[in-house]
């Protein structure tokens, strides 16, 4: 009896010291984290504030497009090239701006030079003189002074990764917004724009939410690794208070003597249960979040455009049987031992992909924004033959192009596939499904940037999916399970989008009051720590 009465009060003693350090241990973890937290909250605030309330709106998000000026074009791409003493190149298109029109010709080293398509004559800073024209026309400015132009070649504090394009050109004008205006000649795209307001949330974004300056001054795996652990340290420090506040709160309530903290420490524990769960979808996302960001997105790196001869195009542009009043433009490429003719139309009655697809696509800003989708042919160079369904046959020679670099770079899903290819030289990759994608979706996300796109499924375990952009033979996107997974995590338990059914500005109100429920959380205990310190 003497030795369970022993056992009893042991177990009691342990407990004791558990619940008297509990308190101290949750205090600890707090303070580690309070900064951090503090940071995260009030950057992630600015994302809707932003949004709302320094919403920039210009004339134009994208260019639209309309039928060439066959008048304009006196002569062939092939008298050009010709003209110019030009033998070789990665492709062309036709493009008007300042009253005439131009063949814009990408060269071996991929440098735009633009020539006259009346007489064949150079148009000397032809690349600045369009970056500028673009910019004004995305701007709706034609007024404002430019006080600079320059070529952005990667990608910066102002304009980052996510941005996806390059090269573009920064076009600065002198107005009291200070607005720089992204432009991507190569495509007539506009690329990104931001006003001084962008900009300060911007630095205050890069900084307070992803910790950019730790990656300056030591690396992106650093960067990576301190958010993993202060993250972690906040879910624990959560899981205390839930046990304390929740659990243990009759153990806790009352103050020591002398101190007036009740109703601090009535706040923080009701507010600290009311926003423990968002508290754990926003750190747990984010960690997770964090995890895929240790192996770097290098899908710039994925592009082929090869070199070709000018003597492989056999048939010029313009003896191709075309509606002229439906062709907005054309390019080139190669595959399959081929060179082609990429035609963009503004419309086509028998197209295979129309029947399954909607003939518009989203625009980059504005979701709701629709614009004209040209529709893309394809036309052998030497025979001037339509190509049946060239935009898929295309995109899959793009898939085996990049399944190839991929395992050459180590990508383990396409090793696999390739060791399997080379053990039978004529099996081709294995496509599960296939589908033309004119609009952003739930797995290729507005994140993405890029549109028309074509999407390739392979059947591999990991459910390996290519994105291909036709008109530059770009990887847009490679997606697996993993990261569906960890994109499906963040886009609900961080970006909170199972509300949007009652709208963006809902899902936007819900996400800042969450956010601002932890900030009063933490502060309230950073207080209750001086206070009671």
């Amino acid at each position: 009896m003497e030795e369970k009465t022993k056992s009893v009060s042991q177990k009691k003693g342990i407990t004791q010291i558990v619940k008297r350090n509990m308190y101290k241990w949750h205090r600890i973890l707090g303070i580690l984290t309070v900064i951090p937290v503090i940071l995260w909250t009030c950057s992630g605030l600015s994302h809707p504030i932003i949004a709302h309330w320094f919403k920039l709106t210009i004339a134009h998000e994208y260019s639209k497009p309309a039928p060439l000026k066959v008048e304009e074009i006196k002569l062939s791409l092939n008298e050009v090239l010709s003209k110019n003493g030009i033998y070789s190149l990665k492709n062309f298109r036709l493009i008007s701006f300042n009253g005439k029109t131009y063949y814009q010709v990408k060269n071996r080293k991929n440098e735009l030079t633009y020539f006259s398509a009346t007489d064949g004559k150079v148009l000397p800073d032809g690349e600045r003189l369009y970056a500028v024209w673009l910019a004004r026309y995305f701007l709706g400015d034609s007024t404002s002074k430019v006080t600079s132009v320059a070529q952005i070649s990667s990608f910066t504090d102002e304009y980052k990764y996510v941005n996806r394009y390059l090269p573009v050109w920064k076009v600065s004008l002198d107005r009291k917004d200070g607005m720089d205006m992204y432009v991507e000649t190569g495509h007539s795209r506009l690329a990104n724009y931001n006003d001084t307001s962008r900009k300060v949330f911007l630095w205050v974004f890069s900084n307070l939410h992803s910790y950019e300056f730790l990656a300056k001054i030591t690396n992106n795996t650093f960067r990576y690794i301190v958010i993993l652990i202060f993250s972690s340290i906040v879910i624990f420090s959560t899981l205390s208070g839930i046990v304390i506040y929740g659990f243990l709160w009759k153990k806790f309530k009352k103050p020591v003597a002398g101190q007036r903290l009740s109703f601090l420490r009535r706040n923080h524990r009701s507010i600290g249960i009311a926003t423990a769960l968002v508290t754990f979808t926003f750190m747990g996302s984010g960690a997770y979040h964090a995890t895929r960001k240790f192996k770097p997105d290098d899908r710039i790196n994925y592009i082929f455009e090869p070199e070709i001869k000018v003597k492989d195009l056999r048939i010029a542009p313009h003896l191709l049987p075309l509606n002229w009043a439906e062709v907005s433009n054309f390019s080139l490429t190669r595959f399959n031992d081929h060179t082609y003719y990429q035609v963009y139309m503004l419309k086509k009655e028998n197209d295979s992909w129309k029947k399954q697809q909607v003939a518009q696509a989203e625009t980059m800003f504005k979701g709701k924004d629709k614009q004209l989708k040209p529709e893309l042919d394809y036309y052998d160079a030497a025979t001037g033959k339509l190509l049946q369904d060239g935009a898929m046959e295309h995109s899959y020679s793009l898939v085996k192009h990049f399944v190839a670099q991929s395992a050459a770079d180590g990508d383990a899903a396409c090793c696999e596939m390739m060791a399997n290819a080379q053990a039978d030289q004529s099996a081709p990759l294995i496509v599960s499904s296939s589908a033309y994608l004119s609009k952003f979706d739930t797995e290729y996300g507005f994140i993405n940037k890029r549109l028309p796109v074509i999407k390739i499924a392979l059947s591999t375990p990991e459910h390996l999916t290519y994105y291909l952009e036709p008109a530059t033979g770009m990887m847009a996107a490679k997606i697996q399970d993993g990261d569906r997974r960890e994109g499906l995590s963040f886009a609900v338990f961080h970006k909170f989008l199972l509300v949007d059914f009652a709208g963006k500005n809902f899902r936007d109100f819900f996400t800042a009051m969450a956010a601002f429920g932890v900030l009063v959380v933490s502060l309230t205990g950073l207080v209750l720590f001086i206070r009671m310190k």
